[in-house]
């Protein structure tokens, strides 16, 4: 096992710094602060590497900033804190779950309908907003939610519901199965 950290751009930028991942099969990336993970790994090898895991059947999970950090559009990524979601100059994650906007701490910070004004800015995205405890699986064009919260799902237009653990969503269609 191997563990990767560094804020600087150039190190995360290094052959010798992602040497890891060329033969890893399963990465984790923790919580912390979202614009921090953005700041440090978009657009270097590191993110190249975690999109070549991915290429090769790999699994790549993310917990908190670590899960938001996941989606296409980067949910809390401004740097004067976490109670702004939409932050202009802080809005790319990795874009590993497309047309996407991941929330996380859903039920414990009361962030329900937090995801509304990001899709209703932003049509094609699908808000998903996971509680703590709580995890997706994506496989394919869906995904799992397992642990002892729910996933709550915004679309444009506000339509919200919430999906219970041991349910599945299928990405595709945007409802559940």
């Amino acid at each position: 096992m191997s563990v990767l950290d560094t804020k600087d751009r150039a190190k995360a930028d290094s052959a010798e710094f992602v040497a890891p991942l060329k033969q890893a099969t399963f990465v984790f990336i923790d919580g912390g602060r979202q614009w921090r993970l953005a700041d440090a790994y978009l657009g270097t090898r590191v993110e190249r590497e975690l999109r070549n895991v991915l290429k090769r059947g790999g699994v790549i999970a993310g917990s908190s900033a670590g899960a938001s950090i996941l989606a296409s559009y980067l949910v809390r990524g401004d740097p004067s804190g976490p109670e702004i979601v939409m932050a202009k100059g802080h809005e790319r994650g990795f874009g590993f779950l497309p047309n996407s906007a991941i929330d996380q701490h859903v039920s414990e910070r009361h962030r329900e309908h937090d995801l509304e004004p990001v899709v209703a800015a932003h049509r094609k995205l699908l808000g998903i907003g996971i509680d703590p405890n709580t995890i997706i699986v994506v496989q394919g064009d869906q995904f799992e939610v397992i642990g002892s919260g729910r996933v709550t799902i915004t679309e444009a237009g506000h339509q919200q519901f919430s999906i219970p653990s041991g349910s599945h969503f299928d990405l595709r269609k945007r409802k559940p199965l």
